[in-house]
């Protein structure tokens, strides 16, 4: 079902969810001091899951943590958006296990990095909950 070791699926969705979740939990005393913001950065794999892929399991681990989170701040001053982008143009896919480069259009990184810009300068008291961008056309 797994096209990676036993050991791999656990390994993939706990960097996904624990690294994340120790960081908030470390910085969430200054965040709420300052009435800062969290941007969690997940993918769309997150939301449109590919059967026997932990990759797409682990971003919607990284998804839920966000929205927990979310709800765990609420009244405290400090806004929480999940950021799911769709392909990117990046070396992940020179390592993808498939070993296949999917057709279609991709975003650069900078097209992810204004999503990001666009949501941390939205006003005090406007928080965004989700934003998933993806390259027009691309389906999933």
């Amino acid at each position: 079902m797994f096209a990676r070791t036993p050991d791999g699926p656990a390994v993939t969705v706990t960097g996904a969810a624990t690294g994340p979740a120790l960081l908030v939990k470390a910085a969430l005393p200054a965040l709420t001091e300052s009435g800062g913001r969290i941007v969690m950065v997940g993918s769309t794999a997150g939301i449109k899951n590919t059967p026997g892929n932990m990759y797409s399991v682990s971003k919607s681990a990284l998804t839920s943590l966000a929205e927990n989170t979310r709800v765990l701040v609420t009244g405290s001053g400090v806004a929480v958006t999940p950021i799911a982008p769709g392909r990117v143009d990046t070396p992940f896919w020179e390592s993808h296990p498939t070993g296949v480069v999917p057709d279609g259009p991709a975003m650069t990184p900078d097209h992810v990095a204004e999503a990001i810009v666009w949501s941390l300068a939205q006003p005090a008291g406007v928080e965004v909950n989700t934003v998933v961008v993806r390259p027009t056309g691309q389906v999933h």
